[in-house]
């Protein structure tokens, strides 16, 4: 199959497509024309990269499931490379979103000290405005 019939066929893009093949992981062989053609079974293996990219590893992590990326990646045996390479890529999530709860802590403290500072700075206005009793 062509390359736009595979991106149908798997809910992709060319573009996408393209990068995989770029990655090493899947592969085409050019018509005379060179356009690129796909087999029947790129269709599995493209949906594999995609779930294993969904669940938060990258092109470089997928690597490792290479030998699996043909079958049921989600039912067979999993090695413990691909275990390590899991659990590497959840420790990478797990210390960005630690990194983003703190900017955002600090944030929202800025902000309530610049709310309050702007409270207090208008209340010190106004009492300056009234006359002394």
């Amino acid at each position: 199959m062509r390359i736009g019939e595979l991106a149908e066929a798997t809910g992709t893009t060319p573009r996408a497509l393209r990068h995989y093949e770029q990655a090493g992981l899947i592969t085409s062989e050019r018509a005379a024309n060179g356009y690129r053609l796909y087999g029947a079974d790129s269709a599995v293996r493209v949906r594999n990269v995609r779930h294993l990219l969904d669940v938060g590893l990258t092109l470089d992590d997928v690597r490792v499931f290479l030998p699996c990326l043909d079958g049921d990646v989600t039912a067979g045996p999993v090695s413990e490379q691909a275990l390590k390479v899991a659990a590497d890529r959840l420790a990478v999530l797990e210390a960005r979103i630690a990194a983003q709860v703190a900017v955002r802590d600090r944030l929202a403290r800025a902000l309530r000290d610049a709310t309050d500072g702007a409270r207090q700075g208008h209340a010190r206005t106004r009492d300056r405005a009234r006359p002394a009793a």
